[in-house]
Protein backbone atom coordinates (compact mmCIF):
# COMPACT_ATOMS: atom_id res chain seq x y z
CA UNK A 1 0.00 0.00 0.00
CA UNK A 2 1.09 3.71 -0.80
CA UNK A 3 -0.15 7.45 0.39
CA UNK A 4 1.17 10.74 0.68
CA UNK A 5 1.42 12.89 3.48
CA UNK A 6 -1.11 15.87 4.24
CA UNK A 7 1.58 18.40 3.10
CA UNK A 8 1.67 17.19 -0.39
CA UNK A 9 0.27 19.22 -3.17
CA UNK A 10 -0.10 16.79 -5.91
CA UNK A 11 -3.17 17.76 -8.03
CA UNK A 12 -5.43 15.32 -9.48
CA UNK A 13 -7.90 15.31 -12.19
CA UNK A 14 -11.63 15.05 -11.30
CA UNK A 15 -13.82 12.56 -12.78
CA UNK A 16 -17.55 12.15 -12.11
CA UNK A 17 -18.47 9.47 -9.93
CA UNK A 18 -21.75 7.96 -10.53
CA UNK A 19 -24.64 6.79 -8.76
CA UNK A 20 -23.44 3.22 -7.90
CA UNK A 21 -19.94 4.48 -6.78
CA UNK A 22 -21.70 6.36 -4.09
CA UNK A 23 -23.36 2.80 -2.99
CA UNK A 24 -20.39 1.67 -2.76
CA UNK A 25 -18.79 4.49 -0.23
CA UNK A 26 -16.02 5.31 -2.49
CA UNK A 27 -13.74 5.89 0.78
CA UNK A 28 -12.18 4.22 2.72
CA UNK A 29 -10.62 5.65 6.44
CA UNK A 30 -8.58 4.14 8.81
CA UNK A 31 -8.56 5.52 11.77
CA UNK A 32 -5.54 4.03 13.53
CA UNK A 33 -6.25 4.98 17.75
CA UNK A 34 -5.04 4.03 21.10
CA UNK A 35 -7.72 3.59 23.57
CA UNK A 36 -5.54 5.51 26.04
CA UNK A 37 -4.82 8.08 23.87
CA UNK A 38 -6.49 11.60 25.04
CA UNK A 39 -5.62 12.80 21.42
CA UNK A 40 -7.57 9.72 20.11
CA UNK A 41 -10.54 10.92 22.61
CA UNK A 42 -10.51 14.69 21.10
CA UNK A 43 -10.70 13.37 17.64
CA UNK A 44 -14.23 12.65 17.97
CA UNK A 45 -16.09 15.41 17.82
CA UNK A 46 -14.31 15.66 14.25
CA UNK A 47 -15.54 11.94 13.40
CA UNK A 48 -18.70 12.81 14.18
CA UNK A 49 -19.25 15.73 12.13
CA UNK A 50 -17.41 14.30 9.74
CA UNK A 51 -20.08 11.29 9.61
CA UNK A 52 -22.83 13.30 9.74
CA UNK A 53 -21.87 15.62 6.99
CA UNK A 54 -20.02 13.36 4.34
CA UNK A 55 -20.62 9.71 5.81
CA UNK A 56 -22.62 8.89 2.51
CA UNK A 57 -18.92 8.88 1.41
CA UNK A 58 -17.24 6.96 3.03
CA UNK A 59 -16.73 4.19 5.30
CA UNK A 60 -14.70 3.99 8.73
CA UNK A 61 -12.18 1.33 10.04
CA UNK A 62 -10.57 1.85 13.40
CA UNK A 63 -7.46 0.16 13.90
CA UNK A 64 -6.07 -0.54 17.03
CA UNK A 65 -2.79 1.05 17.36
CA UNK A 66 -0.16 2.65 19.95
CA UNK A 67 3.29 1.24 21.21
CA UNK A 68 1.82 -1.11 24.13
CA UNK A 69 5.19 -2.35 26.26
CA UNK A 70 6.29 1.87 26.03
CA UNK A 71 2.77 3.08 27.42
CA UNK A 72 2.86 0.04 30.16
CA UNK A 73 6.75 1.41 30.89
CA UNK A 74 4.87 4.70 31.29
CA UNK A 75 2.47 3.90 33.06
CA UNK A 76 4.66 2.25 36.01
CA UNK A 77 7.45 4.69 36.24
CA UNK A 78 5.87 8.31 35.45
CA UNK A 79 2.29 8.57 36.30
CA UNK A 80 2.69 12.03 37.28
CA UNK A 81 3.66 13.12 33.72
CA UNK A 82 0.57 11.24 32.28
CA UNK A 83 -1.99 12.49 34.50
CA UNK A 84 0.13 16.30 33.62
CA UNK A 85 -0.27 15.33 29.74
CA UNK A 86 -3.88 14.32 29.84
CA UNK A 87 -4.73 17.18 32.20
CA UNK A 88 -3.47 19.37 29.77
CA UNK A 89 -4.87 17.62 26.52
CA UNK A 90 -8.54 18.37 28.18
CA UNK A 91 -7.84 21.98 28.76
CA UNK A 92 -7.07 22.35 24.81
CA UNK A 93 -8.98 20.59 23.25
CA UNK A 94 -12.45 20.45 25.67
CA UNK A 95 -12.77 16.98 25.97
CA UNK A 96 -12.56 16.00 29.45
CA UNK A 97 -9.63 13.70 30.08
CA UNK A 98 -9.10 13.28 34.02
CA UNK A 99 -5.34 12.44 34.51
CA UNK A 100 -6.03 11.81 37.97
CA UNK A 101 -6.32 7.66 36.78
CA UNK A 102 -3.13 7.19 36.30
CA UNK A 103 -2.79 8.27 40.62
CA UNK A 104 -5.78 6.88 41.79
CA UNK A 105 -6.82 4.14 39.56
CA UNK A 106 -4.03 3.28 37.29
CA UNK A 107 -4.70 0.79 33.79
CA UNK A 108 -2.88 -2.25 34.70
CA UNK A 109 -2.25 -3.42 31.17
CA UNK A 110 -3.04 -1.53 28.17
CA UNK A 111 -2.82 -4.85 26.26
CA UNK A 112 -5.80 -6.24 27.84
CA UNK A 113 -8.36 -3.04 26.90
CA UNK A 114 -6.64 -3.81 23.35
CA UNK A 115 -7.84 -7.44 23.20
CA UNK A 116 -11.05 -6.33 24.63
CA UNK A 117 -11.60 -4.12 22.19
CA UNK A 118 -11.17 -6.53 19.08
CA UNK A 119 -13.11 -9.22 20.66
CA UNK A 120 -16.12 -7.09 21.04
CA UNK A 121 -15.73 -6.27 17.14
CA UNK A 122 -15.80 -9.76 16.95
CA UNK A 123 -19.37 -9.12 17.57
CA UNK A 124 -20.14 -6.72 13.99
CA UNK A 125 -18.14 -3.57 13.62
CA UNK A 126 -20.79 -1.72 15.00
CA UNK A 127 -20.57 -3.40 17.75
CA UNK A 128 -17.32 -2.82 18.69
CA UNK A 129 -17.10 1.31 18.23
CA UNK A 130 -20.18 1.02 20.99
CA UNK A 131 -18.03 -0.62 23.09
CA UNK A 132 -14.41 1.17 22.40
CA UNK A 133 -16.76 4.77 23.37
CA UNK A 134 -18.15 2.98 26.46
CA UNK A 135 -14.13 2.44 27.10
CA UNK A 136 -12.74 5.54 26.73
CA UNK A 137 -16.04 7.40 28.52
CA UNK A 138 -14.36 4.74 31.50
CA UNK A 139 -11.13 5.57 31.50
CA UNK A 140 -11.49 9.31 30.74
CA UNK A 141 -14.58 10.34 32.95
CA UNK A 142 -15.42 8.15 35.78
CA UNK A 143 -11.26 6.87 36.09
CA UNK A 144 -11.64 3.35 35.58
CA UNK A 145 -8.97 0.94 35.26
CA UNK A 146 -10.22 -0.69 31.68
CA UNK A 147 -8.10 -3.33 31.39
CA UNK A 148 -10.04 -5.04 34.91
CA UNK A 149 -11.96 -8.03 33.79
CA UNK A 150 -14.92 -6.79 35.88
CA UNK A 151 -15.05 -2.97 34.56
CA UNK A 152 -14.40 -4.66 30.55
CA UNK A 153 -17.54 -7.34 31.11
CA UNK A 154 -19.50 -4.09 32.59
CA UNK A 155 -18.35 -1.65 30.00
CA UNK A 156 -19.49 -5.01 26.67
CA UNK A 157 -23.08 -4.99 28.81
CA UNK A 158 -24.02 -0.91 28.57
CA UNK A 159 -22.38 -1.25 24.96
CA UNK A 160 -25.53 -3.96 24.05
CA UNK A 161 -22.82 -6.85 23.08
CA UNK A 162 -23.74 -9.88 23.91
CA UNK A 163 -22.12 -10.35 27.28
CA UNK A 164 -21.36 -14.60 27.54
CA UNK A 165 -19.88 -14.25 24.26
CA UNK A 166 -17.86 -11.79 24.98
CA UNK A 167 -16.31 -13.20 27.87
CA UNK A 168 -15.41 -16.19 25.77
CA UNK A 169 -13.79 -13.90 22.92
CA UNK A 170 -11.99 -12.07 25.34
CA UNK A 171 -8.76 -14.64 25.71
CA UNK A 172 -9.59 -15.82 22.58
CA UNK A 173 -7.23 -16.65 19.65
CA UNK A 174 -8.83 -14.90 17.49
CA UNK A 175 -9.13 -11.57 19.32
CA UNK A 176 -5.73 -12.39 19.52
CA UNK A 177 -5.08 -12.63 15.78
CA UNK A 178 -6.84 -9.81 14.99
CA UNK A 179 -5.08 -7.68 17.57
CA UNK A 180 -1.67 -8.81 15.70
CA UNK A 181 -3.16 -7.45 12.09
CA UNK A 182 -3.71 -4.27 13.87
CA UNK A 183 -0.35 -3.78 14.83
CA UNK A 184 0.52 -5.03 11.32
CA UNK A 185 -0.88 -2.74 9.67
CA UNK A 186 0.53 -0.13 11.93
CA UNK A 187 3.89 -1.27 10.96
CA UNK A 188 3.09 -1.52 6.66
CA UNK A 189 1.70 1.93 7.04
CA UNK A 190 4.69 3.32 8.83
CA UNK A 191 2.05 4.99 11.61
CA UNK A 192 4.45 6.56 13.88
CA UNK A 193 2.10 8.09 16.64
CA UNK A 194 -1.84 8.16 17.13
CA UNK A 195 -4.09 9.32 16.39
CA UNK A 196 -3.29 8.51 12.74
CA UNK A 197 -5.91 8.88 9.57
CA UNK A 198 -5.47 7.14 6.13
CA UNK A 199 -7.73 7.91 3.59
CA UNK A 200 -8.03 5.40 0.54
CA UNK A 201 -10.24 5.70 -2.54
CA UNK A 202 -11.29 2.79 -4.54
CA UNK A 203 -9.53 2.86 -7.12
CA UNK A 204 -6.11 0.94 -6.75
CA UNK A 205 -3.39 3.11 -8.26
CA UNK A 206 -3.63 6.12 -6.09
CA UNK A 207 -2.05 6.43 -3.08
CA UNK A 208 -3.78 6.91 0.21
CA UNK A 209 -3.73 9.99 2.13
CA UNK A 210 -2.21 9.89 5.67
CA UNK A 211 -3.08 12.81 8.51
CA UNK A 212 -0.88 12.49 11.73
CA UNK A 213 -1.81 14.11 14.63
CA UNK A 214 -4.95 16.11 15.73
CA UNK A 215 -6.13 19.42 13.06
CA UNK A 216 -8.70 21.38 12.94
CA UNK A 217 -12.22 20.39 11.28
CA UNK A 218 -11.48 21.87 7.66
CA UNK A 219 -8.48 20.12 7.18
CA UNK A 220 -10.09 16.58 7.61
CA UNK A 221 -12.67 18.01 5.18
CA UNK A 222 -10.39 18.83 2.48
CA UNK A 223 -8.25 15.89 2.37
CA UNK A 224 -11.60 14.07 1.96
CA UNK A 225 -13.01 16.61 -1.02
CA UNK A 226 -9.41 15.58 -2.41
CA UNK A 227 -9.59 12.18 -2.22
CA UNK A 228 -13.15 12.52 -3.95
CA UNK A 229 -11.62 14.65 -6.28
CA UNK A 230 -15.26 16.83 -5.99
CA UNK A 231 -16.79 19.22 -3.69
CA UNK A 232 -19.67 17.81 -2.46
CA UNK A 233 -22.22 19.67 -0.32
CA UNK A 234 -22.27 19.00 3.23
CA UNK A 235 -25.67 16.96 4.42
CA UNK A 236 -28.53 18.54 6.38
CA UNK A 237 -27.76 18.18 10.41
CA UNK A 238 -30.48 16.19 12.54
CA UNK A 239 -32.03 18.32 14.82
CA UNK A 240 -30.29 18.16 18.87
CA UNK A 241 -32.81 15.73 19.82
CA UNK A 242 -32.25 13.62 16.80
CA UNK A 243 -28.68 13.80 17.43
CA UNK A 244 -28.55 12.83 21.49
CA UNK A 245 -31.00 10.35 20.89
CA UNK A 246 -28.66 8.42 18.56
CA UNK A 247 -25.66 8.76 20.55
CA UNK A 248 -26.61 8.73 23.96
CA UNK A 249 -24.39 10.23 25.71
CA UNK A 250 -22.00 13.08 24.46
CA UNK A 251 -19.77 16.08 25.55
CA UNK A 252 -20.79 19.62 25.11
CA UNK A 253 -17.73 19.93 22.72
CA UNK A 254 -19.32 17.33 20.39
CA UNK A 255 -22.40 19.30 19.98
CA UNK A 256 -20.69 22.54 19.62
CA UNK A 257 -18.29 21.14 17.08
CA UNK A 258 -21.03 19.54 14.98
CA UNK A 259 -23.18 22.27 15.11
CA UNK A 260 -20.95 25.57 14.66
CA UNK A 261 -21.84 26.51 17.77
CA UNK A 262 -19.81 28.10 21.06
CA UNK A 263 -19.70 25.70 24.40
CA UNK A 264 -22.16 28.51 25.89
CA UNK A 265 -24.86 28.49 23.14
CA UNK A 266 -24.73 24.92 23.34
CA UNK A 267 -25.34 24.85 27.28
CA UNK A 268 -28.75 27.25 26.81
CA UNK A 269 -29.57 24.78 23.89
CA UNK A 270 -29.02 21.71 25.96
CA UNK A 271 -30.79 23.24 29.22
CA UNK A 272 -34.27 23.05 27.28
CA UNK A 273 -33.96 19.51 26.58
CA UNK A 274 -32.87 19.09 30.47
CA UNK A 275 -36.05 21.35 31.17
CA UNK A 276 -38.13 19.11 28.67
CA UNK A 277 -36.45 15.83 31.27
CA UNK A 278 -35.24 14.85 27.46
CA UNK A 279 -31.59 14.86 28.87
CA UNK A 280 -29.41 15.19 32.07
CA UNK A 281 -26.31 17.10 32.55
CA UNK A 282 -23.50 15.26 33.56
CA UNK A 283 -20.75 17.58 35.25
CA UNK A 284 -17.22 16.09 34.37
CA UNK A 285 -13.75 17.62 35.65
CA UNK A 286 -12.99 19.23 32.96
CA UNK A 287 -16.52 20.26 30.94
CA UNK A 288 -20.20 18.86 30.76
CA UNK A 289 -21.38 15.68 28.93
CA UNK A 290 -25.06 15.26 28.32
CA UNK A 291 -27.06 12.05 28.42
CA UNK A 292 -30.40 11.45 26.49
CA UNK A 293 -33.00 9.96 28.68
CA UNK A 294 -35.93 8.11 27.45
Amino acid sequence: MSWKSLSTDKEKQGTSSGFFNLLKRPIEIYVFIDPLCPECWSLEPFLKKLSIEFGRFFTIRPIISGKLSALQQNQLNKPEKLKKIWDKTASQTGMCCDGDVWIENPVSSPLATSLAVKAAELQGKKAGMRFLRKVQEYVFLEKQNISDENVLIECASKSRLDVEEFKRDLYSDVARKALQNDLKLTQEMEVESTPTIVLFNESEEDAGLKITGLYSYDVYVKVLKEMLQKDPKPAIKPDLETFLQHYRFVANKEIAVVYDWSEQDTKKEMKKLVLRQKAREIPVKHGTFWEYLD
